[in-house]
């Protein structure tokens, strides 16, 4: 019954979220700070991690060929296949539901113990709108940095695969276009909205709701990753079932 409770909350939120919409010169400034705060300031931990991890999927594919007659190009095709398919929408979402979702949650949860949710509703103002709007927004922007995952994936596989002696850079290229379905970027990018609104919603809705103090937001920030997380997986299985099955 708890998570049947909880559940219902989330989309009694959702409804109130678009509905009664704060002024548009305000909402206007908060999408532009959410921009900076969630999508921008997610660029630099995201170019890291996909550089090394691309480099990864490089050296184990080239690792395990061993098979002479198999032609070095499929580093390239392993290495644009795991990225564009699993590596860069769904690994990378699960990180930031770790940086961005705890942000969201501690940050609304603050202001829920220190009552600014309160005075923003004496105002007159749609507290939720007014917060969580802005973040959804500007996590539309989010495939930007998937792409970006994407990009900067393969030129990792290239540098561990071609420094580190395993294929040419010819054979590489040849293996990155080996066999392109545009239909796979398609694919990805429908997968990272929903994670993306998922990312927006879920954290602000444990922040939202939490009670307690300030040891309860550190515990809000905790469930707000385990449901995003559940959540990012769930629905790649059901995104990948219907758009790939």
């Amino acid at each position: 019954m708890k998570y049947i409770r909880d559940v219902g909350s989330y989309f009694l939120m959702l409804k109130k979220v678009f509905g009664g919409f704060t002024k548009g010169s305000v909402l206007r400034e908060l999408i532009f700070k959410e921009i900076d705060d969630l999508v921008i300031g997610s660029l630099g931990i995201v170019a890291f991690i996909s550089f090394f991890v691309g480099g990864v999927i490089a050296l184990q594919t080239a690792i395990n060929l061993d098979n002479p007659l198999i032609p070095k190009s499929i580093i390239g095709f392993a290495t644009r296949q795991s990225i564009i398919l699993e590596f860069a929408p769904t690994f990378i979402s699960i990180i930031i539901a770790g940086k961005v979702g705890s942000f969201i949650t501690s940050s609304i949860g603050s202001m829920r113990v220190t009552e600014q949710i309160d005075a923003i509703e004496v105002m007159g103002i749609n507290s939720l709108n007014y917060l969580v709007f802005p973040k959804i927004v500007a996590m539309m922007f989010y495939p930007l940095v998937i792409a970006l995952a994407m990009f900067i994936g393969i030129i990792g596989g290239f540098v561990a695969g071609v420094y580190g002696g395993f294929t040419s850079a010819t054979d590489y290229a040849i293996g990155i276009q080996d066999s392109f379905e545009p239909f796979h970027l398609v694919y990805a990018f429908l997968k990272t909205f929903v994670f993306a609104f998922i990312i927006a919603t879920v954290p602000s809705w444990q922040g939202y709701y939490m009670k307690g103090g300030a040891l309860e937001v550190g515990k809000a920030s905790t469930n707000s990753f385990v449901w995003t997380s559940v959540l990012i997986i769930l629905s790649n299985y059901v995104v990948t079932q219907l758009l790939l099955s």
